[in-house]
């Protein structure tokens, strides 16, 4: 168990006191044990893609674990040290925090599981075995969902002194939150299965059969809509936006304007807003069985009104700083989530 935050540091170890590689470990030590094994399924099963020749839905067979792998361990690590940053409400985001990696190792358990038997692990009702599985898999999602979301609402119980640091990582966490439940769109029928009363439910390419022709590696459709595309886009806002708070951050070093708490967070609330528009936009263009790399006209429209939106709201928070008095940035490290 973690100790409170204060007393012994970030996680329960002493400043300065092993490895940095055991301190961060130590941050959450289930999401870092979690994160440890991903990085080694992922390594098995980038082997796997090189010397197994076997294809599941238009890709190597091993492909799907690689992509969860790494995914998980993203998710892992940056979870692991959000915790790890917590005042209040710590033990309760403690146990979240293991809850979600028990249950994200027990889907990985089947993923990995179902290539050893040579099928897919989602949609899949072929069999009793396989179905039971796939619903074991939702209810295990479900459950993750609902951990993460209660340590993203204890965010909102520690500010830290900075607000564009408390604005990227809240807000990365909710739209996180939105990506991962887009997920469960492609867990509809659609009606082609149930017009034929097809032993799978759901797909994620929408307007063909999942297995056409798909970007290099990520399989995203080229000639259909593919609702993976928003699910991973909303997911890794927990990295993305505070990536660019830092990059904010290590700007201000040489540019002075956004040496300013208020620039920083006015840009990083204009980031958030064009995140979530293109957010939708990719749900939408999904949804309409349209392909990510053949956008029509009013995808593209849609697509440069956001940008010239977002660029025309950094220009106003840029000149709302100006005149302003400057403050030397914190590095995000120090941050208390």
């Amino acid at each position: 168990m973690p100790t409170q935050a204060g007393q012994t540091g970030h996680a329960g170890y002493e400043p300065g006191r092993g490895t940095r590689l055991a301190q961060a470990f130590r941050w959450h030590v289930p999401l870092m044990t979690l994160a440890a094994l991903m990085a080694v399924v992922a390594v098995v099963a980038i082997v796997g893609i090189v010397v197994d020749d076997r294809v599941l839905t238009g890709l190597p067979i091993w492909a799907k674990p690689t992509k969860f792998a790494l995914s998980i361990l993203l998710y892992s690590v940056t979870w692991a040290w959000f915790i790890s940053q917590l005042t209040r409400l710590r033990r309760t985001a403690w146990w979240m925090g293991t809850v979600a990696a028990v249950f994200l190792g027990a889907e990985m358990v089947i993923v990995v599981g179902q290539v050893i038997r040579g099928t897919t692990s989602h949609f899949n009702g072929t069999t009793p075995l396989n179905a039971a599985l796939y619903q074991m898999m939702g209810m295990l999602i479900v459950v993750v969902w609902v951990a993460t979301l209660v340590v993203a609402l204890i965010m909102f119980r520690n500010p830290g002194p900075d607000r564009a640091r408390n604005l990227a990582v809240r807000a990365g966490s909710l739209v996180a939150l939105v990506g991962m439940a887009l997920g469960f769109l492609m867990t509809l029928p659609t009606k082609q299965q149930i017009a034929e009363d097809s032993p799978f439910t759901g797909a994620h390419t929408v307007g063909l059969p999942d297995g056409g022709p798909g970007l290099p590696l990520l399989g995203w459709s080229t000639v259909a809509g593919d609702l993976r595309i928003p699910h991973f886009v909303g997911m890794h806002a927990l990295q993305l936006i505070p990536l660019l708070l830092i990059g904010l951050e290590l700007l201000a070093r040489k540019v002075t304007l956004l040496r300013q708490e208020k620039v920083r967070a006015r840009l990083v609330a204009v980031a958030v807003v064009g995140y979530l528009a293109e957010l939708a936009l990719l749900t939408w263009q999904a949804l309409r069985g349209q392909s990510i790399v053949r956008p029509d006209l009013l995808t593209g429209l849609t697509f440069t009104g956001i940008v010239v939106c977002v660029g025309a709201g950094v220009l106003a928070a840029l000149r709302a700083g100006q005149g302003r008095s400057a403050r030397p940035a914190r590095s995000l490290s120090t941050q208390s989530s």
